[in-house]
């Protein structure tokens, strides 16, 4: 069964601790927090304080997504607000490989996030580095996007290329994920499915977290 990471970045802000405990009622295992500089991605989100105040709201695992240039320069400040996952990205510019050791050094989990126009041979050199690959399947910078299909291929080949080289790695996808789109996700490959207004938008959020988690395959 896969693991279900709601994205604050679609959720009342107003009422984020009432929120968090819905999801958590509800069977999330992960908090996904996107992080957005407006440099890397068009648009500006949170910084670590939201983080250190959402690690005071929950026991969750903090999953943070890092969609910032020069990551490097924010590892230790998001590490301290109590992220438990850092993600960054591939195509960001700033030394990936730095940024990759100041997480191991604070010992949580490494992530890298790939784009969905980005070949996977980007992230080759770094597999047995991570602890999770996110693959995002919208474009970087705002909620509500449409699900880009194509990436279900490469869902799939990185599934097998972790396989054949015998790694623990988890796959995340990233991107406009709901219960039309996830099965499909689920069947190419993907750990734990990030969603925003497919969670947050939802009538009925236990429900919506349930059918998620069991990925019916038509």
């Amino acid at each position: 069964m896969v693991k279900i990471a709601p994205s604050i970045l679609a959720a009342d802000l107003t009422s984020l601790k009432e929120e968090i405990r819905r999801v958590e009622e509800a069977g999330a295992d992960l908090v996904h927090i996107d992080i957005m500089d407006g440099a890397f991605a068009p648009n500006i989100t949170f910084g670590p304080e939201i983080v250190r105040a959402i690690r005071k709201i929950t026991e969750l695992p903090l999953d943070v997504h890092l969609m910032i240039n020069n990551p490097q320069k924010f590892i230790k400040p998001f590490l301290q607000a109590g992220s438990d996952i850092l993600a960054v990205h591939i195509e960001a510019s700033g030394n990936i490989e730095e940024a990759i050791g100041l997480i191991k050094e604070g010992k949580k989990k490494v992530g890298i996030a790939i784009n969905p126009k980005t070949p996977l041979l980007a992230i080759e050199e770094f597999l047995e580095k991570v602890d999770m690959i996110t693959v995002m399947s919208v474009h970087p910078g705002f909620a509500g996007q449409i699900f880009i299909p194509a990436v279900i291929p490469k869902i799939r080949e990185l599934k097998d290329l972790i396989a054949k080289r015998n790694l623990k790695i988890e796959i995340e996808v990233d991107g406009g994920i709901n219960t039309t789109t996830a099965p499909a996700v689920i069947k190419a490959g993907a750990d734990i499915l990030a969603s925003g207004l497919g969670i947050f938008g939802s009538k009925d959020i236990k429900k919506t977290i349930k059918k998620l988690k069991e990925g019916i395959i038509e």
